[in-house]
């Protein structure tokens, strides 16, 4: 966070002073809980299902807080800021429409506050990615590749909505030169409004697929909202640069949609970043040749790539971050070796440990919808091939799918028959049409099971589980699945713990 007085954030977000005289300075961290406030930060006091952050106001204060952003007076020194309908957003709109009263006001000029810091960092880039699965991961992967060229500031996990996007964006100071940010949508409108917080000068739209069909009735829906990331981007002239999949035709159509100059990236010939010759070892770690027309070196350039993460689909972002990363100076050399170096930095994400009795769980919880768990079987499928061990595959449910969640549970079910996974556990009444589907499509007996929650899915696992065995754990995060490989590899027996990851 850059120096800030009171004075100053109460006229950025159209506020008022209570209890301060506007030169106390935010010279820290920005925080929604106050338990992380440090010396100098700015307190959020944001309204919760379960608190209220106005409650904790003067305890943040006490433990060091410069000030409070409220929407209420509180005891401790604040800026307090209108109701969110009668704030002067100047583009930046609030993106909790279904957040009330107090909440939407704090958002909203949380985001105000955020465009303005955004805005006075001359030298930042701001590089915004949205899709409907790998967001996260890319995410990481485009942090990673950028580093080496100057401080990089991105989100923690899946902080991708209007709390965390403004929270991220407030991370950066002077000194940062590129902020990596994640964009999540629940409808039409939320991804314009995250730009609108913080201005991307580079957008990767990474793929269009059915995570929140229930929500947007359809994929193109689901398109036209996530190409609001390209409609924001400034023209060719001012820098701006739109990265899309070439191997997805509703990704390609965003290019009719930017003012900004288009890179393709995918196995498409068309690609200027491209994968060839794509080989799957015996752990799903994909090695590929790099090809790529893009970037300050002129003429085409090839090297072999080995990525250490598992699963095929990891190709796809690590090129995306290839392309950002020549686009902002790194060279084809630099490029090819930090791939080969990248890691896995969110949790429970393809996350691969191997338990004290040789069993390798594959924890891929986090969440789910058709597209990663189609991704997450063939990767099972790859590393279970030509080798004794089963492959298992614990599914639950895949959430807001809609009227088609039927169908795309069943067609799971199935799929896992056809990739010769050898067990397939389906836990919850919810994902029972997987193991319906998986039943009719090999006319399975015990290969697939229905149990009724984690525990009985433990339960089952611990009996028949056998030295060289893989598990995969997949579902949205509302099943939970990740205390089933957690509890797998706790060598106490405990089935695992219920918090949600960061």
């Amino acid at each position: 966070m850059i120096r800030l007085s009171l004075d100053e954030i109460s006229a950025a977000v159209g506020g008022r002073l209570h209890r301060a005289d506007g030169s106390e300075t935010v010279s820290a961290n920005v925080e929604f809980d106050s338990r992380e406030i440090r010396p100098g930060g700015l307190f959020v006091a944001v309204p919760g299902e379960r608190v209220d952050g106005h409650d904790f106001a003067a305890q943040a204060v006490a433990d060091g807080a410069a000030g409070v952003l409220a929407a209420r007076e509180v005891d401790a020194p604040a800026v307090i800021v209108p109701p969110a309908d009668e704030q002067d957003r100047s583009g930046v709109m609030a993106l909790a429409a279904d957040t009330d009263g107090s909440g939407a006001a704090v958002l909203t000029a949380l985001a105000r506050l955020s465009r303005y810091v955004v805005d006075r960092l001359l030298r930042l880039t701001v590089v915004g990615v949205t899709g409907s699965s790998g967001k996260t991961s890319t995410k990481d992967l485009i942090a990673q590749m950028l580093e080496p060229l100057g401080p990089t500031v991105a989100p923690p996990g899946s902080f991708n909505n209007e709390l965390g996007h403004p929270w991220t964006a407030l991370r950066a100071d002077e000194d940062t030169r590129h902020m990596v940010l994640e964009l999540s949508a629940r409808g039409v409108g939320h991804i314009a409004a995250l730009c609108a917080a913080a201005p991307p000068r580079i957008g990767a739209v990474l793929n269009v697929g059915s995570a929140h069909l229930g929500e947007f009735g359809s994929r193109e829906a689901i398109a036209r909202a996530k190409g609001e990331l390209v409609e924001a981007l400034p023209g060719e002239a001012e820098g701006g640069i739109a990265v899309l999949n070439a191997d997805d035709p509703l990704v390609t159509a965003m290019a009719e949609r930017t003012k900004a100059r288009v890179v393709l990236v995918g196995q498409s010939p068309e690609a200027q970043v491209r994968a060839e010759n794509i080989v799957i070892d015996d752990q799903a770690r994909p090695s590929f040749t790099l090809v790529t027309t893009a970037g300050s070196t002129a003429g085409e350039n090839r090297a072999a790539v080995t990525l250490p993460l598992h699963g095929e689909h990891h190709v796809g972002n690590a090129l995306t971050a290839a392309a950002i990363a020549l686009e902002l100076g790194a060279s084809f050399a630099e490029v090819t070796e930090r791939l080969g170096g990248v890691r896995r930095i969110s949790a429970r994400r393809m996350e691969v440990a191997e338990t004290v009795d040789g069993v390798t769980v594959v924890n891929d919880s986090y969440n789910a919808n058709p597209e990663s768990v189609r991704a997450a079987l063939k990767t099972l499928a790859s590393m279970t091939r030509d080798k004794p061990g089963r492959a298992w595959a614990v599914l639950g449910v895949m959430g807001e799918l809609g009227d088609t969640g039927g169908d795309a549970h069943d067609d799971i079910g199935r799929l896992a028959v056809r990739l010769n996974i050898d067990r397939l556990v389906v836990v919850g009444e919810q994902a029972r049409p997987m193991h319906r589907g998986a039943w009719l499509e090999g006319s399975w007996g015990e290969e697939s099971v229905l149990v009724p929650d984690v525990e009985a899915a433990v339960a089952l696992l611990r009996a028949e589980l056998r030295p060289g065995d893989v598990v995969l754990t997949k579902a949205s995060k509302v099943a939970a699945l990740w205390r089933v490989a957690e509890a797998l590899l706790d060598p106490s027996g405990e089935a695992g713990r219920d918090g949600d990851p960061a």
